[in-house]
């Protein structure tokens, strides 16, 4: 039996829960033939080499800063992922030895799954803290969802409000907080998104897409005032489990 090679792509990739995970799934599910490995690519360029060197390639996880640079590279992508305008998982197929490569976004399906059971009729309006990348799959989601939102940045850019510009009555009114920046993330684990915190209380649910450490000071400080709290972990799980579906179908 062929070996079969999964892989992350990306720049760094100094820890990565992708590894740890699959690497312990194949070991633990004795799925034998079977491995997992990082490929810190600086230039997205280089990723038809890799694919030239690496043919057992079956799938990769995509990770910043390519998440959108890599879709030019794709002979196909799924409705979710051409709407967020994102990629975080490719299956890779051989045809007459050609790469057949279909991009998927996998953190909406990830962020929707661990979000849906713990929303309140209250929380129909969102407040997602960054514009990045991982900002694109929870619009998304929050548009499937019927939920509102405002975009909070650090600097001034369309579409978006400043910290600064969050008034106590879009605070009042937004009980959905979503942070989708590294704010917190170690090893940065002093910084967090800057906002009253002593008008949040046990109407609010502030969910933290940062996984390390799991509870970050924005979790602790809306903990604190009794609202409900969920950090980035499960996400993580749903959208793994959901790549190694897309890779085995």
């Amino acid at each position: 039996m062929h070996m079969k090679t999964y892989g992350l792509i990306g720049f760094p990739l100094s820890h990565s829960f992708s590894k740890k995970y699959f690497s312990e799934k194949f070991i633990n599910e004795g799925i034998a033939n079977h491995q997992y490995e990082l490929f810190p690519i600086e230039d997205i360029k280089s990723l038809p080499d890799l694919l030239e060197k690496n043919p057992s390639l079956c799938g990769l996880n995509v990770t910043i800063p390519h998440k959108v640079n890599v879709l030019c590279y794709l002979n196909e992508i799924e409705d979710a992922a051409e709407k967020i305008g994102a990629v975080n998982c490719i299956s890779i197929k051989s045809f007459d030895g050609e790469n057949y490569l279909k991009g998927y976004n996998t953190d909406a399906f990830g962020f929707e799954e661990s979000l849906k059971p713990l929303l309140q009729p209250q929380h129909t309006k969102a407040l997602i803290f960054g514009d990045g990348g991982a900002a694109k799959a929870v619009k998304y989601v929050l548009d499937k969802l019927k939920i509102k939102y405002l975009v909070v940045v650090r600097k001034p850019q369309p579409n978006t409000i400043l910290y600064a510009e969050i008034t106590d009555e879009i605070l009042s009114t937004h009980q959905l907080l979503i942070n989708t920046t590294p704010l917190g993330m170690s090893p940065n684990i002093d910084s967090y998104p800057e906002i009253d915190y002593n008008r949040l209380g046990p109407a609010y649910l502030a969910y933290d897409l940062v996984y390390n450490p799991l509870e970050t000071i924005f979790l602790r400080k809306a903990a604190a005032r009794g609202a409900q709290v969920k950090d980035g972990l499960e996400m993580l799980h749903k959208q793994a489990e959901k790549a190694w579906a897309i890779w085995n179908k």
